[in-house]
């Protein structure tokens, strides 16, 4: 009976709209990009660096490794690579998460004025009548963890952060 639960919890978990990069994935995935994370992370010290990157890749027999590309690699991460920030870069591949840039590029549409804010009310009418329209109940899913200011604003540039990273809320 309780592996069935466990079992219920887990596909639950799974279909939750959550932004804690830990609940993308089954545990024994968890521990597969754990170690894989191992065998780049060569000094051993939690956190992927170019160096790194060029030893693994002299490992698998790429010799000649461009650092610009590696670099390109390493900014993907926008700051150092540890576990979460590895785990979250391929949950955002397997699972379609927009980088934060082409988010804040789709609220800007949104904000002409550039004011970092759009109103919460025409954001729903928006949501609920064009291209791909959400349910009310979706629009109050996703408006739960949206920082809404007083005068009925939401503050697009911290919730892209909060899609793309996570909520500090959930975490704890």
């Amino acid at each position: 009976m309780a592996s069935k639960k466990a079992s219920n919890k887990r596909q639950r978990g799974g279909q939750k709209s959550c932004s804690n990069v830990f609940s993308m994935f089954e545990q024994s995935q968890i521990q597969e990009f754990k170690e894989a994370f191992g065998c780049i992370d060569q000094d051993r010290d939690g956190v992927i660096k170019k160096q790194d990157l060029k030893e693994t890749y002299a490992q698998l027999g790429k010799l000649n490794v461009n650092d610009e590309e590696l670099e390109e690699m390493l900014n993907e991460g926008k700051g150092p690579i540890n576990f979460t920030v590895f785990l979250s870069l391929f949950g955002e591949k397997l699972n379609g998460t927009d980088p934060e840039d082409t988010i804040l590029a789709a609220f800007k549409l949104f904000d002409p004025n550039g004011t970092g804010f759009v109103n919460k009310d025409e954001f729903r009418r928006l949501l609920m009548n064009q291209a791909d329209k959400f349910t009310s109940e979706e629009v109050d899913q996703a408006f739960a963890l949206a920082p809404i200011d007083p005068t009925g604003n939401i503050d697009y540039k911290s919730l892209c952060y909060i899609i793309t990273h996570g909520d500090e809320k959930e975490e704890s």
